[in-house]
């Protein structure tokens, strides 16, 4: 008898390891979030930039990915040449002409490493110096 009662309270003890290690969360992948941009977001500046760069704090997919500089009268203003750094895949950038002063709004679309679909955007200000 004293050896069903070990088993019973081995396999008790086992089927709650079980379930106790199936109830635990497993690892989220969180979607991509922008950290950083040149210009900085809601930024003031006193010249163009040569090019509109954006990072996030993981790398993003290469594909479905968007960058888009708008100025103030909704008219797309950057070069149409989104593309991401090659050995540093959480860095997009487009460049841009010379842009007058005027608020231009920056709109960025990527895949998070999680397959889902983030998209943004910020503002930043060219002034006369």
């Amino acid at each position: 008898m004293m050896q069903c009662d070990n088993f019973y309270s081995y396999k008790l003890l086992l089927n709650t390891a079980i379930i106790a290690t199936l109830a635990l969360p497993l690892p989220i992948f969180a979607h991509a979030i922008m950290v950083k941009s040149q210009p900085e977001a809601d930024s003031t500046i006193t010249e163009s930039p040569k090019q509109v760069d954006t990072w996030f704090n993981d790398k993003v997919g290469s594909e479905y990915k968007a960058l888009a500089v708008i100025n103030s009268a909704g008219k797309r203003v950057d070069n149409k040449d989104a593309a991401q750094e090659t050995f540093d895949q959480s860095h997009l950038y487009t460049t841009v002409t010379e842009l007058p002063p005027d608020t231009y709004t920056v709109r960025y679309r990527v895949v998070s490493m999680d397959t889902h679909i983030v998209t943004g955007k910020f503002k930043f200000t060219i002034k006369k110096p």
